[in-house]
């Protein structure tokens, strides 16, 4: 398989665009990859400062024994982009026929806005995984599209009421704003016609439960009047998209005069 790769070396980038890609699987003799969890099953999220690192376990099985991970790139399925460096290997033998093998993937976010000839924001959303394992008798194997995951743009989420210290039946109004990640400048803008979810909680009580569901505005504000009925505290939450990290604000309490 061939790519491009924008720089080389040591804290190099980030962006590779995969110039021949397919689903495929070949090579030699009966080394295979078994299975392959990205980041222990969860999404991956990338903000604007933050290294990431997350890792990619592959089990890999061989009669022979399994001598490690030749190649290892992960990349967005729908435009073939990707911006992680392959930052190293461990093997963990399970048994004389099996091995895990875990590629540690790492990105600066600095890297990122030079290194692309797209809107680099167009890269969050469905990535794969692929590997080339190799056995202790010299036989490999080619594997692609061996995982997916979504790697999503961080978002941010606030609220605050007004007032906070009310008589019982006073409407107050919950104001927030929803944010997230822009990888083109590094910073966090406004996100809007996302639905977002007020939720409460009443003083002493164990959990939060949805009120209402609002859209956010211009500069993704969000803004709506509840009547308070007994103390407690007022949040948003945000359950993310397929490109955007779900969030939850801090709570803000109201307490009864």
């Amino acid at each position: 398989m061939r790519r491009t790769v924008w720089a080389a070396g040591v804290g190099a980038a980030a962006l590779i665009l995969v110039t021949a890609t397919g689903a495929h699987a070949e090579g030699t003799g009966d080394v295979r990859v078994v299975s392959t969890v990205v980041n222990g099953g969860k999404n991956v999220t990338v903000g604007t400062t933050n290294k990431v690192t997350f890792p990619i376990a592959i089990t890999v099985k061989d009669n022979s024994g399994v001598k490690g991970l030749t190649h290892v790139s992960t990349f967005n399925r729908s435009n073939l982009y990707g911006f992680f460096d392959w930052s190293g290997t461990t093997c963990r033998k399970k048994s004389s026929t099996t091995s895990v093998c875990t590629a540690t993937m790492t990105v600066d976010p600095a890297w990122i806005p030079s290194g692309d000839d797209i809107d680099s924001n167009r890269i969050a959303g469905v990535w794969q995984v692929n590997a080339t394992v190799k056995a202790n008798d010299g036989n490999y194997w080619i594997s692609d599209d061996i995982a997916r995951y979504k790697v999503k743009r961080a978002s941010k989420l606030t609220t605050v009421i007004t007032p906070e210290k009310v008589a019982k039946g006073t409407k107050v109004t919950v104001t927030g704003k929803l944010s997230r990640a822009n990888w083109e400048d590094l910073s966090y803008h406004g996100f809007t016609g996302q639905e977002v979810k007020l939720q409460y909680r009443k003083a002493g009580a164990a959990h939060y439960s949805t009120v209402r569901t609002v859209k956010t505005g211009a500069a993704g504000k969000l803004s709506t009047k509840v009547t308070v009925t007994a103390a407690g505290s007022w949040r948003w939450y945000f359950p993310g998209t397929t490109t955007t990290a779900r969030i939850v604000s801090a709570g803000d309490a109201v307490t009864l005069k």
